[in-house]
């Protein structure tokens, strides 16, 4: 008789999840910005009773050119446990990567030995295309009956809607699109939910022209890029509501909702206002029978002397946050918030959703202040704090230092250079510390930038759960 064992890695609940073993690997996507060389999946070593620890342990160069890796995931986590659309024999085994600029989609095979991954399929950009309407996959998540994946563009030129591609757990080939009735929405850039809920939630970014050369003054002067987030019926696949921050606030992009099923809120992070070039973060929850979102923390911008500025920030006079990834850890206590212009990643203690309260920061890089890491005082660092990945239990925090090739370029003209730091938490009173041990950078990873992080096993933003 055979029996099916769920994967270990898949827990039922946070709670659970955040007693997991601590992770030995990490995932790390890293692109070519001049499409002259493959761009790779790197394999981090984070055990640190290892004597690799904080180094290049694998790499995997993938078979084409100009993908520009950015955001990636795995095909199955513990929303394979949920009881609505159970799926216990899948594993947790497979990266799904995504180029942003190709439309392929990679499938990287991470066993039989983790540290060399194999890429085992490519889904051409024709096959998004054609079976759901999409190009320019962005983000990818494992839901219990398939793996999401959202898109910026339309197929075929066309700008768009962007929006959701649903691709088989097993066999990786793209279903079709997901929305059934999408109402108002056009704009796309993250998707998550409230599972059992049965809720849905997209941000907006902009369409591949709007964004594939940079910002656009004009059109982020003249309140053009996405300022709403959406909430549909998961079941029914429908649109339900479009929730409007207001035009001043721009690019509503990554989407937080709490890990306990139980719970109707989230986070979502807002780049930039056209008023005063703060950054903010805003709490969705329920308002009777509808959803509203308030604005829960504000980060303004640091006055600077152009001299010191790119073209862009130069009238000014002034450095944005330009809050471009959070993060919530697994027992939905602490928001972590990544100020990629400013150099700065933020701790919060949102045990109170609605009233946050800062509990630590930590400097690296900065448009102007270019501060160094610990274990390397003397190297100025260009870029900052922006994927930020928490492990399961809490108690470590990953960034990485590049956001998109076009924006690297615009806000850090000299060159944004290459980098990754791990930051200890103290999981009882806040806070946060560099581990001067663990800094790979430089040449180490062998002229290609670096973006998100995934951890072997799981993360913070991988997984979602169905029971308390």
């Amino acid at each position: 008789m055979t029996r099916w064992t769920p994967d270990p890695t898949f827990y039922p609940s946070p709670r659970e999840a955040a007693t997991a073993p601590a992770e030995k690997l990490a995932y790390v996507a890293a692109f070519d910005r001049t499409a002259s060389r493959p761009d790779a999946i790197v394999v981090l070593d984070t055990d640190p009773d290892s004597p690799d620890y904080g180094r290049v342990v694998g790499w995997t160069d993938l078979p084409h050119l100009g993908d520009e890796l950015h955001h990636f995931g795995w095909n199955a986590c513990s929303s394979a446990l949920c009881p609505t659309a159970p799926h216990p024999h899948v594993e947790r085994r497979y990266l799904i990567v995504p180029g942003l600029r190709s439309s392929r989609i990679h499938v990287v095979d991470t066993q039989p030995d983790p540290r060399q991954p194999q890429v085992v399929k490519v889904i051409g950009p024709e096959e998004l295309a054609e079976r759901a309407g999409y190009s320019r996959p962005h983000t990818v998540h494992c839901g219990p009956d398939g793996i999401y994946l959202s898109a910026l563009g339309g197929a075929d030129g066309a700008e768009g809607p962007g929006g959701i591609a649903i691709l088989d757990h097993t066999t990786f080939e793209v279903r079709g699109a997901w929305e059934a009735d999408r109402g108002p929405q056009f704009l796309a850039y993250d998707v998550w939910w409230h599972l059992t809920q049965d809720v849905l939630v997209t941000s907006e970014w902009g369409t591949p022209s709007m964004i594939e050369d940079g910002i656009i003054g004009e059109l982020l002067l003249g309140r053009r890029y996405g300022h709403a987030i959406h909430f549909w019926d998961l079941a029914k696949r429908r649109h339900v509501q479009r929730v409007d921050l207001g035009d001043a606030y721009q690019m509503p992009l990554e989407l937080r909702p709490a890990h306990d099923p139980t719970k109707s809120y989230g986070f979502v992070g807002v780049v930039i206002s056209v008023e005063d070039l703060s950054a903010s973060i805003w709490l969705w929850h329920r308002d009777g029978d509808a959803w509203a979102v308030t604005k829960v923390i504000d980060i303004p911008a640091e006055p600077a002397d152009p001299a010191n500025l790119p073209d862009l920030l130069k009238p000014f006079g002034a450095v944005p946050p330009l809050v471009t990834d959070i993060d919530l850890s697994v027992d939905d206590r602490f928001l972590y918030v990544s100020c990629w212009g400013t150099g700065e990643l933020r701790q919060y203690d949102v045990s109170d959703p609605m009233r946050p309260v800062q509990t630590g920061s930590v400097h690296l890089g900065g448009i102007v202040r270019r501060t160094a890491h610990p274990a390397a005082p003397d190297e100025a660092l260009a870029g900052g704090p922006q994927m930020v990945e928490v492990s399961r239990d809490g108690k470590r925090v990953y960034v990485s230092n590049s956001l998109y090739g076009a924006w690297d370029d615009q806000f850090y003209p000299d060159g944004v250079g290459a980098w990754l730091a791990k930051l200890d938490v103290d999981v009882d009173a806040g806070g946060l510390t560099p581990d001067e041990r663990f800094f790979p950078h430089g040449d180490e990873f062998r002229g290609l930038r670096v973006h998100q992080t995934r951890l072997q096993g799981g993360d913070a933003s991988s997984d979602s759960y169905c029971f308390p």
